[in-house]
């Protein structure tokens, strides 16, 4: 009775642990050291952001630049962003929650990276000219001709876009019925795995001649090179996940009366899941190599086509600009689907009873 009663007045949150509670509970206390080494760290980035600052500010150029501010102030606004992501994480160590405290100190030194790495590249180019203006332009003059040809490469980004994510559904539509297919017939995969195995390793550049032959439209051609190297990407890994799950799961499934259809999915594909996400993010960076080349072909507008009438005007800040644009849609489309890959598998860092 004494065991009922105490369990029965145990509050619901100590029935369950998350595996990030669970982490903490069995983490040894740190050290005076430690939490020493983790202040420095932390506060790493602002003391690297002001030494990129300073940098700018104080040592002299060896080549004009116009409209010094712009960079000054790009440089101010990410230290103060990291400010205010420290004073965020501060607030909620203060609320009960480390897990802000602990990302913030986890990306602490890859945020100092950051502004050395543009300090170093400031100085190798503005100021002492080792990197050769204007083939390799310094930061501030990237940033200046962004902005004076922001509507061109807006509606530049905005074709790139469209033309990045057509392909880029088509491919992982077909990509994902071409792999659980072969993944779980073997039939299938007798006729498939053949052709998969033949035009997977074609790169895209050789598909260019052809595609101006045979296409009827060089949009529906870069459209084609887009979506097929994304679907060879979510084709092997859907195929492979597949292949990969336990029989045991299939023939346990079996016994319980499931038909074809159940066995496909609901054992095949949430077991496979893991790798067909991670498929789908190996084709989003083959579709964000591709449509360089893609645009390359003959297409009015988007990014690939920008940089090369760039270079072929000289305007190599006008192809940085581009290029920084094409890393950060990469980055930003990258990060969207990690997060939809965690919320698909967040039975994986689920609670623990």
């Amino acid at each position: 009775m004494a065991s009922k009663d105490s369990k029965a007045a145990m509050p619901a949150d100590t029935e369950k642990l998350t595996r990030q509670q669970l982490r903490e509970l069995e983490t040894k206390e740190k050290s005076k050291g430690q939490r020493i080494l983790d202040r420095f760290i932390i506060a790493l980035p602002f003391l690297c952001g002001l030494a990129a600052i300073c940098e700018y500010c104080f040592i002299p150029n060896k080549s004009p630049n116009d409209n010094p501010y712009t960079y000054l102030g790009a440089l101010i606004v990410l230290v103060l962003a990291y400010l205010c992501y420290g004073i965020f994480a501060a607030m909620k160590l203060r609320a009960g929650d480390k897990t802000v405290i602990e990302k913030y100190r986890y990306k602490a030194p890859l945020y100092a990276a950051l502004f050395l790495l543009l300090a170093a590249y400031d100085y190798l180019t503005l100021k002492t000219g080792v990197l050769t203006q204007p083939f390799v332009p310094c930061m501030n003059y990237i940033l200046n001709i962004a902005w004076i040809d922001r509507a061109y490469l807006l509606e530049c980004t905005l074709h790139t876009l469209r033309l990045l994510f057509l392909g880029y559904f088509i491919g992982v539509a077909v990509g994902l019925v071409t792999g659980i297919t072969c993944g779980y017939s073997e039939k299938a995969r007798y006729w498939v795995n053949p052709i998969i195995k033949f035009l997977g390793p074609i790169p895209t550049a050789t598909w260019i001649p052809i595609i101006m032959v045979v296409a009827t439209s060089l949009f529906g051609g870069a459209v084609f090179i887009i979506a097929l190297g994304s679907w060879f990407a979510v084709t092997v890994a859907s195929m492979t996940g597949i292949q990969n799950v336990d029989k045991s799961f299939f023939e346990a499934a079996k016994t319980l009366g499931a038909s074809e259809r159940q066995l496909v999915f609901r054992v095949a594909i949430p077991h496979a899941m893991p790798s067909i996400l991670q498929g789908c993010t190996q084709a989003m960076s083959s579709a964000c190599t591709a449509i360089m080349v893609a645009e390359m072909m003959g297409v009015k507008a988007g990014l690939g086509w920008y940089m090369a009438w760039a270079k072929s005007w000289a305007s190599y800040d006008k192809m940085f600009a581009a290029l920084f644009m094409i890393c950060i849609i990469f980055t930003v489309v990258t990060k969207v689907l990690d997060k939809i890959k965690r919320h698909v598998l967040r039975w994986q860092n689920g609670v623990v009873k």
